[in-house]
């Protein structure tokens, strides 16, 4: 019984995680004009540097901008794409553009990450 009852936790658990992952992308209108932003309301960011469909933030950078993250099983929609981190790891790209937050963002609405590091960092636009 508590086997069937930890499968069925367990399947609707993926199902939960897949359908977030499907719908993590949303807009809002901020003082920088319309973003986009995660299931919390934060700016999402793109990165210069990130080429090829390939994140190039890694390790202290990804502290400083959190990847948004995609479910092991989270399918491409459209516009949307997934690119495999350096880890492993899965994370959402638009248009193949890999998308992260600031961690200086304190609550929505906030774009304090934009054009840092000399302007390599940019608000993820629709």
């Amino acid at each position: 019984m508590s086997r069937t009852l930890t499968l069925l936790a367990a399947a609707g658990f993926a199902l939960i995680a897949t359908a977030a992952s499907a719908q993590m992308l949303k807009t809002a209108d901020t003082a920088a004009g319309k973003t986009f932003v995660d299931a919390k309301g934060m700016t999402l960011y793109t990165f210069d540097k990130d080429a090829g469909g390939k994140s190039m933030c890694n390790g202290p950078c990804a502290t400083n901008w959190p990847p948004l993250m995609a479910a092991a099983d989270a399918k491409p929609t459209a516009d949307m794409t997934i690119v495999t981190r350096d880890d492993g790891s899965k994370m959402w790209a638009y248009k193949g553009k890999p998308l992260y937050t600031f961690a200086k963002d304190m609550k929505p609405g906030d774009t304090t990450g934009d054009g840092f590091l000399n302007g390599a960092w940019h608000i993820a636009k629709p």
